[in-house]
C-alpha cells in the first residue's frame, strides 16, 4: 500500500497525516491535535495554560494557527 503524504498547513505549525490520529490536523512534530488549543481557549485558559500543559508543543506554531484562524474569520472579505 502506497503511503500518503502528510499535508503542511499554517506555514508548517500544522500537519495532517492519514497515519497520525486519524489524519486529525496536528501541531507539526507532536500527535497533540489542534482542536485542543481551540477546546483550551474555549474552556477559559490562557495560550500560555496550554503550552504548559503540552510543552512540546512550540509557541510559533499556536501564534500561526492562532493568525490563520484570525484570517479566516475576519479578513477573508466576508462579514463575519
Amino acid at each position: 500500500m502506497e503511503r500518503v503524504s502528510a499535508t503542511r498547513l499554517c506555514d508548517g505549525a500544522v500537519s495532517i497525516d492519514p497515519e497520525i490520529m486519524s489524519g486529525s490536523p496536528v501541531f507539526t512534530g507532536t500527535r497533540v491535535p489542534v482542536k485542543n488549543l481551540f477546546d483550551s481557549l474555549a474552556a477559559g485558559k490562557s495560550v500560555d495554560d496550554f503550552l504548559e500543559a503540552f510543552d512540546w508543543v512550540r509557541r510559533e506554531h499556536v501564534e500561526l494557527v492562532l493568525s490563520a484562524a484570525y484570517r479566516a474569520m475576519f479578513e477573508s472579505g466576508r462579514a463575519a
